[in-house]
């Protein structure tokens, strides 16, 4: 296998299964899209739990301490927030989104229901769905340990067994994404391409380069954004989480910061 395999098979169930979930939505009540929708939800908030419990590993307290790793997320939170609100990501994720349905045959962004068009208001609402569908999917599939871990690997050689399984993972989940969220499910690709992508040219060209405390602090935090988009699929907060993207940048580094003054 080539590097890049993993994320070219991800992309390719990911296509599979939004267009699964394409054909079934049509035909599913909206209170069956809705309990899809909290399903998934629950589980990624699930997944999240079991990923940020890394917090407590062994490998990270004998790195950084025993009292540092709860502190290191944090910070990896605060400060990834501040930068990526600065930075407004959320934001740009969105014109992303809109750029992509204008491309994919959706009306222009700058349709409004104030228009007074006929079918103006029906378009609003396409788009906030796209765009949903969009910024979930993308979130869901990309923020989790094995994008991180698994790019990485496939770039350093050691094999694509885990985004093998991701791609798994995520063609099932496309498929009650697409089902309850719509087309916007399979522009994710273009993230997953771009986020995956990158991940493994890095590891492609470094090499081994994040120790397994700086992965376990990456896990760990983005376990936390994964139980934040858990939140916002069940309408609980709509937390940003776009913006808290950078907190898997900031994590690795402040655990290098805190390993060399300690």
């Amino acid at each position: 296998m080539f590097p890049g395999f993993g994320t070219v098979l991800n992309i390719a169930t990911i296509v599979v299964g939004s267009g699964i979930g394409l054909l079934l939505g049509h035909r599913l009540p909206a209170r069956t899209r809705d309990t899809v929708t909290d399903a998934l939800g629950l589980v990624t908030l699930l997944i999240g739990a079991l990923s940020a419990v890394e917090v407590t590993s062994a490998v990270l307290s004998e790195v950084v301490g025993s009292s540092a790793p709860v502190l290191i997320v944090l910070g990896s939170l605060v400060i990834g927030g501040i930068v990526g609100s600065l930075a407004d990501i959320e934001a740009r994720l969105v014109h992303l989104g809109d750029w992509l349905r204008v491309r994919l045959g959706g009306r222009s962004a700058g349709s409004s229901p104030e228009t007074g068009a006929p079918g103006a208001g029906q378009d609003h609402q396409a788009r906030l769905r796209f765009l949903e569908g969009f910024l979930t999917a993308s979130l869901v599939f990309c923020v989790g340990p094995l994008t991180i871990l698994g790019s990485l690997s496939d770039g350093l050689g050691l094999g694509a067994e885990q985004l093998i399984l991701k791609s798994v993972l995520d063609g099932f989940a496309a498929i009650a994404f697409a089902a309850s969220l719509g087309v916007g499910v399979m522009a994710s690709i273009v993230a997953v391409a771009v986020i995956q992508g990158a991940l493994t040219l890095v590891g492609f060209l470094l090499g081994d380069f994040l120790s397994p405390a700086q992965l376990t602090a990456i896990t760990a935090t983005g376990g936390l954004l994964l139980v934040g988009l858990g939140m916002r699929l069940l309408q609980l907060k709509p937390v940003p989480v776009g913006n808290l993207l950078p907190a898997l940048v900031v994590a690795p580094l402040l655990v290098s910061l805190v390993a060399a003054i300690r």
